[in-house]
């Protein structure tokens, strides 16, 4: 099996990293003689490998999504495709004759996911060493090794929650979301009004554990500690007197996106902590980025506390530092990557006009 990494310094000693469980959200699949047998355009009738399409779909209710990269014909291709039954596995597919390098870079920014969360698959080695090339981060695999590669954990979550099996319909309607707009005239806000969204925040229920521990590990841009949580630690902290777990979703008139935001609130007598805030970056383009973080604070101005929250610098999740300076928030201390700030609860916004708030207790 092909796995792109850096090459390293021929003189360093190499510690491998631990694969990340879970690690690959979207597998780009080449087409000839890897979805199926055969050249399309040289052979017509081709035959589809039933094998792969078991796993295609086994996946697919495990929460990964799929998309295609192929040199092809995009008409022919889609019409093999539909034939098939296949063409609504796949998200965003790249038929064309252009580097698939740069296919799987438009289908990670058409999904708003990071290219470290893809995987590739396709039966030629030269394909695979271009996207290896200009795409390191991307674990490429040659068709022939498939099983052994989605035995590994990169391709296993731990957990398959019911959002796993909803996923895809969830990133097609969100696909629609943004064609819509690239249709719309109008300004931003009107667009977000247009949609009729309802933010929903409730406290953590026990069958809301696995998606919440599920948040932790796939959330990376907009996590403000960079932690991940077990649904074990979830469930005490949720138990706990002293904490507050706040889990968030998202609806609009396109359906749900489904439980998109988790917060853990540390209360003490004079301030609450905010020990971690995170939220899915799939709806950061729809304006609510702030209305989990903004209930929290108006709930410590009733309380008559002062909110501080824990940073920590993971060189990926920047977004969330900027949403805390929005917020209100100021750095009080720093050690290393880890910042402390404070909110200023003069400056707690409402909700937005184009979303309505749903408060469950």
């Amino acid at each position: 099996m092909s796995v792109s990494t850096e090459r390293p310094d021929p003189g360093a000693v190499v510690v491998p990293e631990k694969p990340r469980r879970g690690r690959v959200k979207c597998i780009v699949w080449d087409l000839d003689n890897t979805l199926w047998n055969g050249v399309l355009l040289e052979d017509g009738d081709v035959t589809v490998r039933p094998a792969v399409v078991e796993r295609i779909h086994e996946l697919d209710r495990m929460g990964v999504l799929h998309s295609i990269a192929s040199k092809n014909d995009h008409d022919a291709a889609m019409e093999k495709l539909t034939e098939l039954g296949l063409a609504d596995m796949f998200l965003y597919p790249q038929i064309n004759w252009n580097p698939k390098s740069d296919s799987i870079r438009n289908i990670a920014k058409a999904l708003n996911l990071g290219v470290d969360a893809f995987a590739f698959i396709d039966d030629q080695e030269f394909e695979r060493a271009e996207v290896a090339h200009g795409l390191p981060e991307v674990i490429c695999v040659d068709v022939l090794e498939l099983e052994e590669a989605l035995a590994r954990p990169e391709f296993r979550p731990r957990f398959v929650t019911d959002e796993s099996a909803r996923r895809r319909e969830m990133y097609r309607g969100q696909l629609a979301r943004d064609e819509l707009e690239g249709e719309f005239v109008g300004t931003n806000e009107e667009f977000l009004a247009s949609l009729e969204m309802a933010f929903t925040i409730a406290p953590a229920r026990r069958e809301d554990l696995q998606r919440a521990e599920e948040l932790t590990v796939r959330t990376n841009q907009l996590n403000s500690t960079g932690r991940t949580y077990s649904y074990e630690e979830l469930d005490e902290l949720r138990e706990s007197p002293d904490h507050l777990l706040l889990v968030a979703s998202l609806t609009d008139r396109f359906g749900g996106y489904g439980k998109i935001g988790l917060a853990l609130v540390e209360k003490g007598e004079d301030a609450w902590w905010l020990r971690m805030m995170l939220m899915s970056c799939r709806v950061m383009s729809r304006g609510v980025g702030m209305v989990l973080l903004n209930h929290i604070l108006r709930q410590a101005a009733e309380a008559g506390v002062t909110v501080r929250a824990d940073f920590v610098e993971t060189g990926r999740n920047r977004m969330m530092q900027v949403t805390y300076a929005f917020a209100g928030f100021r750095e009080v201390s720093r050690d290393g990557a880890h910042v402390v700030l404070e909110a200023d609860l003069g400056a707690v916004q409402p909700p937005p006009p184009y979303v309505r708030l749903e408060i469950e207790t």
